[in-house]
């Protein structure tokens, strides 16, 4: 599903297994310790892989969430950044960006970008953001 600025918002309608790995892979008693689960399982990958398969982990992350009403809603919106990396941003003001080289960077979604907007008198939207690596910490694997 894309917002009107074209980004692609994961929501409960988002469900794919990511690609090769069983289903439950991610699956976790949180959305928090799934979130680590594919982290960790991104890192494991190759770089020119990671921006795909944590795409589709975080879809299934959304699709459990979604399907047990017990759990707190979760959920993350995708952009393109202007640097070619993709940003998966969160609704607690953190994102995760994978760069062009397919390493994770964790980021403050307002301070480690600089963000333009599209303004309408109804909405305001996201239409670009440029990550500030120096502002950000590297996720690295164990």
């Amino acid at each position: 599903m894309a917002d009107l600025a074209g980004n692609h918002v994961l929501d409960a309608t988002a469900s794919s297994p990511a690609a090769g790995l069983p289903p439950s892979s991610v699956l976790g008693p949180t959305a928090e310790e799934m979130f680590g689960k594919a982290i960790a399982l991104t890192l494991g990958v190759a770089p020119d892989r990671r921006a795909e398969l944590f795409e589709q982990l975080v879809q299934d992350i959304v699709a459990i969430v979604s399907a047990n009403p017990e759990m707190r809603p979760w959920k993350f919106t995708v952009y393109d950044g202007t640097d070619g990396s993709r940003i998966f941003s969160g609704g607690t003001g953190l994102s995760l960006v994978i760069d062009p080289n397919g390493r994770l960077w964790r980021a403050r979604t307002y301070e480690d970008f600089e963000t333009t907007y599209t303004i309408t008198p109804t909405s305001c939207q996201v239409a670009t953001m440029r990550p500030k690596y120096e502002a950000m910490r590297e996720y690295l694997q164990r």
